[in-house]
């Protein structure tokens, strides 16, 4: 009896643990702000909610950000939000600018706090350095990049410095002359590094923080294939290499990173595109997976995923596969902080999809979850607002 009694005396505990085994772990939602060619007056920036356990995306909001707030960043507090106003003329001059919001705390509605003229027409890429104290604008028209002190209260100063390109390429229809397309801080804040698609080259500059200045860095200058047109550069997790994508020859570059000198050197060059592929194409974003495993680059024209695994040691390239977009001309593309989930912009065909990552082989999988945005650029998934 006494045995009896204490096996019905452990009932309760047996039936709690499996219910505790058999719960699921509760869905983690974020906010995604989405950057959209748009016109004056139309909303230009969206933010949605991401369920980062299914990939199902809903829209909160629309916000007015100016024409073509096509690029975005947010600072490391998420209390600002950053865009680029892609166009050749503001406020009467011939320059682009760039717009600051801060970021509701409690919902992640956008206030539009002010804007500065970029110096340049056609900026379409904004980062914060490293310090939380710059933002680094590239101008595409322009062919240059600027810096702008960022204000306690998060609005935007007046331009500090401003670092001119010259030079052409080989591709009379792309590379008449400079067109600066992306600008991002070396991991240790010390260079800044400014892709050139029309010269064929990564610049190398010395980051002033004290100034807010811009110092050429020549002998860090990374001297691209030429004709390939580099796009974007990411540098990954562990700050030893960094990946350049190019759009005109659709290429990935592995560089090897000197944080001494500030220069890089190519260990490896791989094709975006499948073996055989002759189809009009331009490689767009690359992004390496928030558990530093993988590489995945956007090829508009094939409109695909591609995706890499990336060596530990040596920072080299392993395809693993090519995954279509579901849509036509990807641009940018982005993960959620956990990497679970990845959303990518298809522009010409106005839409959203979403995709699960599988961890330890880097491959994509549909959710089946989509949303309609109207020409889509650029995702920002915030690890913040979650419910």
């Amino acid at each position: 009896m006494k045995a009896a009694g204490l096996g019905l005396a452990g009932l309760p505990f047996a039936f709690s643990a499996l219910a505790q085994r058999d719960k699921k772990p509760k869905d983690k939602f974020y906010a995604v702000y989405v950057g959209t060619y748009a016109k004056v007056g139309d909303l230009g920036i969206f933010q949605y909610r991401l369920n980062g356990t299914t990939g199902q995306l809903t829209k909160v909001s629309g916000y007015k950000g100016g024409a073509n707030p096509s690029f975005l960043t947010l600072a490391p507090d998420q209390q600002y939000l950053y865009a680029v106003n892609e166009v050749a003329e503001f406020n009467g001059s011939n320059t682009g600018a760039v717009s600051a919001f801060s970021v509701d705390k409690k919902t992640g509605r956008l206030t539009l706090l002010n804007q500065q003229a970029t110096g340049g027409g056609a900026p379409c890429y904004i980062s914060l350095d490293k310090s939380n104290k710059f933002a680094l604008v590239a101008n595409y028209v322009g062919g240059n990049v600027a810096i702008f002190p960022l204000q306690p209260n998060g609005n935007l100063g007046n331009l500090r410095t401003k670092q001119q390109h010259e030079g052409s390429g080989p591709n009379t229809k792309r590379q008449e002359k400079p067109h600066a397309h992306c600008i991002v801080p070396a991991p240790d804040n010390k260079f800044v590094f400014a892709v050139d698609l029309g010269i064929d080259k990564v610049k190398s500059y010395r980051l002033d923080t004290k100034r807010g200045g811009l110092i050429a860095n020549p002998g860090g200058d990374f001297n691209a294939k030429a004709g390939a047109g580099p796009r974007h550069l990411t540098f990954h997790p562990n700050g030893k290499f960094a990946f350049l994508i190019h759009e005109l020859d659709n290429t990935v570059s592995i560089l090897a990173y000197n944080s001494t000198n500030g220069s890089f050197t190519q260990t490896q060059s791989i094709s975006t595109l499948p073996a055989g592929v002759t189809q009009e194409s331009f490689c767009a974003d690359v992004h390496v997976s928030p558990n530093g495993k993988f590489l995945y680059g956007s090829n508009r024209g094939h409109d695909s995923l591609v995706v890499f695994a990336i060596n530990a040691d040596s920072g080299n390239l392993t395809l693993v596969e090519h995954v279509s977009t579901q849509g036509k001309w990807p641009r940018n593309f982005g993960f959620d902080p956990s990497g679970n989930i990845l959303l990518v912009a298809n522009q010409n065909t106005n839409n959203i999809f979403t995709y699960l990552a599988d961890p330890n082989t880097g491959k994509l999988k549909p959710t089946g979850h989509s949303v309609e945005v109207p020409s889509p650029v650029c995702v920002q998934v915030v690890p913040a607002f979650a419910s």
